[in-house]
């Protein structure tokens, strides 16, 4: 029986004869906490091993956005800007599965859906105002980015090393809502429920 059987998005299903066995070895620890703990599984991590070395990239290089240990920013504000850019491209599968993440993250499932469906609506600190600010402004207006949006995070109080780390949130969401909208990623019915 194949690992791989729903069709969760436009492409062809994973065959995990192409996919090198430590490579499926570390697919399945995702795989398996997930079910554990969740109950489910991100369909993502049923669609990416098409291409596993790009996918194994794809998973290091989040997992380096959200390591508390060595980052600037905190996870929940991450998450938050996630929403935002998510909200503004109109990805789905981004804020479904995301919108979860920050319900887990925060234990308040009303302020997550202020953010989800306008952030404007939400209580936020001065702080987490001027990330929403940049991560909308950014996505919206990219072409019309100048000196201002980071001078006005620095007004917020954030340093240049915070700075530096939200761009890279604003643009790694920017560049995850794309490709996950292209592929039509249908995002697991447990995440509608999930942390509520």
């Amino acid at each position: 029986m194949t690992k791989y059987p729903e069709q969760l998005s436009y492409l062809q299903t994973p065959n995990e004869k192409n996919i090198p066995v430590e490579l499926q070895t570390e697919f399945d620890q995702h795989v398996d906490f997930q079910q554990e703990n969740w109950g489910f599984i991100n369909n993502l991590f049923k669609i990416l091993p098409l291409n596993p070395l790009q996918y194994k990239g794809f998973l290091d290089f989040k997992n380096t956005m959200f390591d508390e240990n060595t980052c600037y920013l905190n996870n929940i504000d991450k998450e938050m800007m996630g929403l935002v850019v998510s909200s503004t491209n109109c990805c789905a599968y981004c804020l479904t599965t995301h919108s979860d993440a920050l319900r887990g993250l925060t234990g308040d499932a009303t302020w997550v859906d202020q953010l989800t469906y306008n952030y404007r609506s939400a209580t936020l600190t001065k702080k987490q105002r001027a990330l929403c600010d940049y991560a909308y402004n950014v996505t919206t207006y990219p072409q019309e980015t100048t000196q201002q949006q980071v001078d006005l995070l620095r007004l917020a109080g954030f340093n240049d090393h915070e700075i530096l780390e939200a761009s890279f949130i604003a643009g790694f969401f920017n560049f995850t809502n794309r490709w996950v909208s292209t592929i039509g990623a249908i995002p697991n019915p447990g995440h509608y429920n999930h942390n509520r």
